[in-house]
């Protein structure tokens, strides 16, 4: 199987109650205001690059378990992630 870019890339979610804990320096988004949400708002995600989970998101009281690019992929194509297309 080829390597991909994201072969060392890691994906967590979380509330977005949590992203005020999370220290944007440590993983690849930018901010509160730059993350994606899930359709009702109450979820987002964040990244980072390498094995070692940031110690902020570590530290945070909620998060989902550790996802690979092909299962946030997988995740984020779901309804509740992505608003159906309008008819």
């Amino acid at each position: 199987m080829p390597h991909s870019r994201w072969d060392n890339r890691h994906w967590v979610i979380i509330p977005v109650t949590e992203l005020d804990n999370v220290d944007f320096s440590q993983v690849c988004e930018t901010s509160i205001d730059t993350v994606r949400k899930s359709v009702d708002g109450t979820e987002t995600f964040v990244k980072w690059d390498g094995d070692d989970m940031p110690a902020t998101v570590a530290a945070l009281a909620t998060k989902s378990e550790t996802y690979t690019h092909a299962e946030i992929l997988a995740i984020l194509a779901t309804e509740a992630w992505t608003p159906p297309d309008p008819e």
